[in-house]
């Protein structure tokens, strides 16, 4: 039995977890801004002092890439600050600190995938303010598990699946950028294997970064068409370069990562980004 505590719970991830479910013996405490501001050092202590928490699973985040680059003390105080507490908290009390984190902490000038050993060289105010989350973690002493995911998309929340999804039922062209290459990650296979993580007697032995995104690799266009072709829509999808489509923050071209790692460790099978997509959309239409 475990007493969990789920920050960022009306996100994608944390949406995917609630309905999921954990150990029907756990007693899960699902939280964001409202039911606890993590950037308070002190709401945070007198929270998990006052549920007797053991688990933090941390979903919260500043995910808004580009407005992190004019909002980097909004960014930071997310990314980093609030961890921060978090980290020192675990540390107080003893419990487990599960994390979430990006690929965006690479630079995207790799041309294999990423392990957890590779380098970082962050290119934006997003990545920099995640790295410097996973250092605090790190150096502050608790216990804890990292897992560097990548393109996260869901039926909730604002994410390119919904958007591209949307667009293909209003256009009948619309261009996206074909020379950057990731995983999709669908939340709630994510969800799935932190569930599985959970379930593990050895979890705090296990400590460590982790990468975790569905199987194959894609450019962001080819991402898109698949959507548009699972939505039934006549909507063109045309390739753009970076260079046609400026954005504020720098994306990596590359970013796919290995997940050996996690495969071996915890016996898991990881599904193509495809078949991911698809269980995706009809959760997403039945809606």
């Amino acid at each position: 039995m475990a007493n969990i505590l789920v920050t960022g719970a009306s996100g994608q991830l944390g949406t995917e977890l609630r309905n999921r479910g954990f150990s029907l013996l756990d007693e899960v405490f699902y939280t964001d801004i409202e039911e606890l501001d993590i950037t308070n050092a002190n709401a945070v202590c007198a929270f998990i002092e006052n549920h007797d928490i053991d688990t933090i699973i941390n979903c919260a985040a500043y995910t808004a890439v580009d407005l992190a680059e004019d909002n980097e003390e909004k960014a930071r105080k997310i990314n980093r600050d609030a961890v921060e507490n978090l980290a020192k908290a675990a540390v107080r009390y003893g419990c487990l600190l599960i994390h979430i984190s990006t690929d965006y902490v690479f630079d995207g000038c790799a041309e294999e995938p990423y392990t957890e050993k590779s380098p970082t060289n962050p290119q934006s105010v997003y990545g920099l303010t995640k790295l410097e989350g996973e250092k605090i973690i790190k150096k502050s002493g608790c216990i804890y598990i990292i897992i560097r995911t990548a393109w996260l998309y869901s039926p909730y929340g604002h994410n390119f699946m919904k958007t591209i999804y949307k667009l293909a039922h209003e256009k009948k062209e619309i261009g996206v950028v074909n020379d950057q290459w990731g995983s999709p990650t669908y939340a709630g296979d994510l969800a799935d294997m932190i569930i599985r993580m959970m379930e593990c007697d050895e979890l705090p032995e296990l400590e460590g970064i982790y990468h975790f995104t569905n199987e194959g690799k894609c450019t962001w266009f080819d991402f898109a068409k698949e959507i548009v072709a699972l939505s039934g829509c006549d909507c063109e999808v045309k390739p753009l370069t970076t260079g046609e489509y400026p954005t504020k923050a720098k994306r990596p071209a590359y970013s796919v990562l290995d997940k050996s790692k996690i495969k071996k460790i915890f016996g898991c099978e990881i599904r193509e980004w495809q078949e991911a997509l698809r269980s995706c959309m009809i959760t997403f239409e039945e809606r």
